[in-house]
């Protein structure tokens, strides 16, 4: 089928990225609808102008819209995004793991409840704004692979979507670096071409997890004891939900000989465990509720345990409970349960899933030194 017979939704979060995509799927020969989700209510306490999918960002993306001729509608996933991205959030924080919500939004909304939204409306495909790159591999699969500006990358993000939400989906800014999107915008007169680019959960403002967790999400204090890796008991604190596997800031603990690091929470007690830096080393975990895009371990491979991450080596086995083994030749800084864990070979995305556990090697108990 011809891309001119193809009616496509494009996803605009009012953000550059998605304004060129627009763009560029229409000047590919597309039938182009913009579609703009609103995701929380007007009185949320996150709202914030410059948010995606907010008041502002609807209004950018109607603008853009306009430019580049196209249809733009809004549509109200409030629900959905309470539902699949909030509460899931706010539940991870209460367990003592530290979620990644974009992960959620992209399989559950953006990829999800989008192509819906594309398919009552006559569509074939949704395009977005992700630096990723879909290609057309063998036996009908469709491949994940890196998007082309390795600073910008979004691939990580994107290990939980099927091969049916691959298979129609484009994402036409990933050959593209951040940079060449912003000229292209810049070049069509599109405000969003110099739109600052937010760095935070789009319903967290400032980052402020605490707050929204209190305030926005009315999750109560469960106060608890702070204790070293052999139960002595050191300080107390107002909620297991307030903290992250290795964060330092915020344990207020004075007295101590070195510094001192959240290096395990334990919901069912309400204990927060704290230890020096060596402690937060690990050569191994596990990750469950996994998703393979490519073939299925066991492999060798290179891993991110968070987006930020510049991976290292790892292989990957079976384990008899179906949840899977990740063994580090290098160990690594603060594996976090929660969070996900994403396998690559070169610039393919192998698959990926969430980190359940991580085991301490036992030369990095005895303090070996940490990097």
């Amino acid at each position: 089928m011809s891309s001119t017979s193809k009616r496509v939704c494009v996803g605009m979060s009012g953000g550059v990225d998605s304004s060129v995509a627009a763009y560029l799927m229409k000047q590919q020969g597309f039938d182009v609808i913009g579609v703009t989700f609103r995701n929380w209510p007007q009185d949320c306490l996150s709202r914030a102008e410059d948010k995606c999918c907010g008041p502002q960002a609807v209004t950018d993306a109607r603008m853009v819209a306009h430019k580049i001729g196209i249809p733009h509608y809004v549509a109200d996933e409030i629900g959905a995004f309470q539902r699949d991205v909030i509460d899931y959030f706010v539940a991870e924080y209460q367990q003592g793991r530290t979620p990644n919500p974009c992960v959620i939004c992209n399989n559950k909304i953006k990829f999800g409840s989008m192509w819906e939204k594309a398919r009552s409306l006559g569509a074939d495909c949704v395009a977005t704004g992700h630096y990723a790159r879909i290609v057309a591999g063998e036996g009908g699969r469709f491949e994940l692979r890196r998007g082309g500006d390795p600073v910008k990358d979004q691939s990580y993000f994107l290990f939980g979507l099927t091969q049916a939400q691959l298979a129609h989906a484009y994402m036409p800014v990933g050959e593209l670096t951040k940079e060449q999107t912003r000229a292209i915008a810049r070049e069509l007169g599109l405000k969003t071409h110099d739109k600052v680019e937010s760095q935070e959960i789009c319903f967290v403002p400032g980052q402020d997890y605490g707050r929204f967790l209190r305030e926005g999400a009315h999750l109560p204090d469960r106060p608890g004891e702070i204790v070293t890796e052999d139960g002595k008991v050191i300080g107390e604190h107002q909620g297991i939900q307030y903290f992250t596997i290795g964060q330092r800031e915020g344990l207020r603990l004075g007295g101590q000989k070195e510094p001192l690091y959240v290096v395990a929470l334990d919901p069912t007690t309400d204990r927060v465990v704290a230890g020096p830096r060596a402690s937060l080393m690990r050569d191994s975990f596990e990750v469950a509720n996994c998703n393979w895009l490519a073939s299925a371990p066991p492999f060798e491979c290179m891993v991110k345990i968070r987006y930020n991450h510049r991976g290292c080596p790892a292989a990957v086995s079976l384990l008899a409970d179906g949840n899977y083994r990740v063994t580090l030749p290098e160990p690594q800084r603060a594996i976090t349960p929660g969070q996900a864990a994403v396998f690559y070979r070169d610039d393919l995305v192998l698959g990926g899933g969430w980190i359940v556990t991580a085991q301490q090697t036992a030369a990095l108990r005895c303090g070996a030194p940490a990097d």
